[in-house]
């Protein structure tokens, strides 16, 4: 229960206290944004069996983006969410992250184009409530060539958590699915 208190404290209480705490702020600003990274809400057995916990603690976060784009929106901030479709590498690892013991070739996290995350040039009072995928996102906007993001070109890039699968990857982004392996 420690564990599982301890990420309902982090991912879904810390989202909702920070962003009540940055919204005076925010309301000051030309075009606010918050920015959550947590997954598309999609209420399927197979991503809360494998983790029910960790399930629930990261779809909490997504249930916050939700609500604060609904109240917030006509204060004009803009609440989105942003999700990886691969799994990646955690920022300061030298090697790739390997969660829950899966030992699939992992993508680095995208640097969106060198720390700019395009989403936050949107017009905040028109783009709220949104769940990206990293990659359909970035492509839509302007980032089309995803090799840099791979660690090993030799293999497909693996399917991270929560990625519905209605979700497609854009042209030439190839990934095995986690079920599949």
């Amino acid at each position: 229960m420690r564990r599982f208190d301890l990420m309902h404290q982090i991912n879904t209480r810390g989202t909702f206290m920070v962003s009540k705490h940055a919204i005076p702020h925010l309301a000051k600003a030309q075009n606010p944004h918050i920015l959550m990274m947590s997954p598309p809400l999609e209420m399927a057995e197979k991503w809360f069996a494998p983790h029910t916990a960790y399930t629930m603690a990261k779809f909490g976060m997504s249930m916050v983006v939700l609500g604060l784009a609904g109240e917030l929106r006509a204060q004009g901030i803009a609440v989105n969410a942003l999700w990886p479709r691969t799994t990646h590498r955690d920022r300061g690892d030298q090697e790739p992250a390997r969660r829950r013991g899966d030992n699939a070739p992992l993508a680095p996290t995208r640097d969106f184009g060198g720390g700019r995350v395009p989403h936050l040039g949107k017009p905040a009072r028109s783009f709220s409530g949104q769940f990206l995928i990293d990659d359909t996102f970035l492509a839509a906007e302007w980032i089309t060539d995803f090799e840099p993001y791979r660690v090993d070109p030799q293999e497909p890039l693996a399917s991270d958590f929560f990625v519905p699968d209605h979700v497609k990857p854009p042209p030439g982004v190839v990934v095995s699915r986690r079920d599949e392996r």
